[in-house]
């Protein structure tokens, strides 16, 4: 009788681990939902902290314009950035989507170091520096990092996706608990497409304005950089606060509810 009640706990202890075990989604085009994407303005707060408690530094305002356009004959959606300090414009960028699959066609950015302009576009295969469009046989190291990344992308056009959408792109995933996704995210213009594990922990409550309770799915990241936490929004799938971790020092994006 003893052996029979091990086995039966034996049973339930190995039904409730695998009751708790991740399910992995590979994500590609098919399991987007661009459709909860919000079009507007939307901003967010960005600064870093050198300890969990030290005082907030290195104060930005991430300003993004989703619209949705027609793009050459085709539906698409468009995100347009900024990035400020409390001095200047630091970064600008404007990329086009496909709005069923969210497939990169189009990614130009600018920074305020070292100043250039960079065009990068998808469809078309075409690359350029202020306006001078650079040669897939160029040996210069940053270009053929540029290219690396555009041609990786092409190749891959059901699954690659713009890394640096990712406030835009985890809002389209099919969130459920103990749900692992791995997004084959690429930064164009300096990295190829690799597979980056997300997976939802659990749920949490954020206090919003007039003490409102809004539910969450709680989402990590974890790697040798340092460690990665989401939480967004259940009811309209805005990511509403990051919290990034790296050698002691941390790293909070917050999201605006309205802005001057």
């Amino acid at each position: 009788m003893k052996k029979e009640w091990l086995l039966v706990l034996l049973l339930i202890a190995q039904l409730s681990v695998n009751a708790q075990k991740t399910d992995t989604v590979r994500i590609d085009s098919k399991q987007l939902d661009t459709k909860v994407l919000i079009p507007g303005t939307h901003r967010w707060l960005v600064y870093y902290k050198m300890g969990k408690d030290s005082s907030r530094t290195w104060l930005h305002i991430w300003t993004r314009k989703i619209d949705l356009i027609n793009y050459q004959g085709r539906d698409a959606i468009s995100i347009t950035q900024e990035w400020e300090s409390d001095k200047e414009i630091m970064h600008t960028a404007y990329s086009v989507c496909d709005r069923k699959t969210f497939a990169p066609l189009v990614h130009n950015f600018w920074w305020l170091k070292p100043g250039q302009k960079w065009a990068m576009n998808f469809e078309k295969k075409e690359f350029t520096i202020d306006g001078v469009a650079k040669s897939n046989a160029d040996t210069t190291k940053a270009i053929r990092t540029a290219w690396n990344s555009l041609d990786s992308a092409v190749l891959e056009p059901t699954t690659a996706l713009n890394w640096h959408l990712d406030l835009e792109t985890f809002p389209l995933l099919p969130f459920k608990e103990n749900r692992t996704f791995l997004i084959n995210y690429f930064e164009p213009g300096f990295s190829a497409p690799q597979w980056v594990p997300y997976t939802v922990t659990g749920s949490a409550k954020l206090e919003g304005y007039d003490k409102q309770a809004i539910d969450c799915w709680i989402m990590e990241h974890n790697s040798n950089w340092g460690t990665e936490k989401f939480w967004i929004s259940k009811k309209t799938k805005e990511v509403l606060k990051l919290e990034q971790g790296f050698g002691g020092r941390f790293r909070y994006k917050v999201k605006l509810g309205f802005s001057a």
